[in-house]
């Protein structure tokens, strides 16, 4: 069942077009990931679904009671306020019943990590406390939709690891859509991939289809020393490219198979680690769909 249904999205500023006939479905409980360089449009996508932003033109069609969650890229506080106070605020806002606002408050702050920090004025928060914070505020009224733009891109690694394990606990009980150019993270947390180039949404899928359309196997041997390595790229019937103490091997039709490998390994007398077959990662694919002219 779809929560949100995208048809035709567009948004132009002049003759410009920052998004330009967009279509997406997002299933109830998945979560999307909305990739594409600086200036793809990603920003502008989410917020015309917040509703903080009108289309020129194009339909968003939202499930009958939808309740959504915004978390910007660059999300404002007010520094005189507690981290308890601004999320009740925010609960409250979003319309949070006032009595259970500040009980709602406080759960969420715990559930981000914030429950000691609940009393602090967010004045004195480090970046990554206040991006916590932000997650709270967009969550604290339990949303069925949560959009997300770049949601862990000013954390450092230790706090990306965190927020994205709060991320994946909501995973199938929340719908999320989150704009990310940190490719790893969306690698481990996506059931759809949006990849955008100039504001065209250029490919979607799921990372096993997107992998099928865009992937290039290849085998990796690694020997003992170079000299074997490059015995090895010299003598074998494959084109081999020659990387320190390894060879790739292109694994497509005209190729070899793994099989093949270890037939010809097996009768050599060559040192050999490990063989091992890889699949492009989604920072290759990414840099084939959106990244090019």
């Amino acid at each position: 069942m779809n929560v949100l249904e995208v048809r035709a999205l567009s948004k132009r500023y002049g003759e410009e077009h920052a998004v330009d006939g967009v279509d997406f479905e997002l299933a109830e409980g998945s979560a999307t990931a909305l990739i594409g360089p600086n200036g793809a449009g990603k920003t502008t996508i989410l917020s015309m679904l917040a509703g903080l932003l009108e289309a020129s033109s194009g339909n968003i069609q939202r499930r009958k009671g939808l309740s959504i969650g915004f978390l910007p890229q660059y999300p404002k506080f007010f520094p005189w306020l507690t981290a308890l106070e601004f999320t009740e605020m925010a609960a409250k806002l979003s319309g949070v019943d006032p009595k259970k606002a500040r009980q709602q408050a406080q759960k969420t702050l715990e559930f981000v990590g914030l429950r000691e920090a609940a009393g602090k004025k967010v004045g004195g928060f480090s970046g990554g406390m206040k991006q916590r914070l932000g997650l709270a505020q967009a969550m604290v009224h339990q949303p069925d939709l949560l959009l997300l733009d770049e949601p862990i891109s000013s954390l450092d690694p230790s706090g990306r690891r965190e927020v994205m394990e709060l991320l994946k606990s909501l995973q199938g009980q929340t719908t999320i859509l989150y704009s990310t150019h940190i490719l790893n993270d969306a690698e481990e947390m996506t059931d759809q991939l949006l990849f955008l180039r100039k504001g065209n949404l250029v490919e979607q899928g799921s990372l096993a289809q997107v992998r099928s359309r865009y992937a290039q196997p290849q085998i990796r041997i690694r020997f003992e020393n170079n000299d074997a390595a490059e015995r090895f790229a010299h003598e074998a019937p494959w084109p081999a490219a020659l990387e320190a103490r390894a060879v790739v091997l292109p694994a497509t039709a005209q190729g070899p198979v793994m099989q093949d490998v270890f037939r010809y390994l097996t009768v050599s007398d060559l040192s050999v680690l490990g063989v091992e077959q890889e699949t492009a990662s989604l920072e290759d694919i990414f840099l084939k769909v959106v990244a090019g002219p």
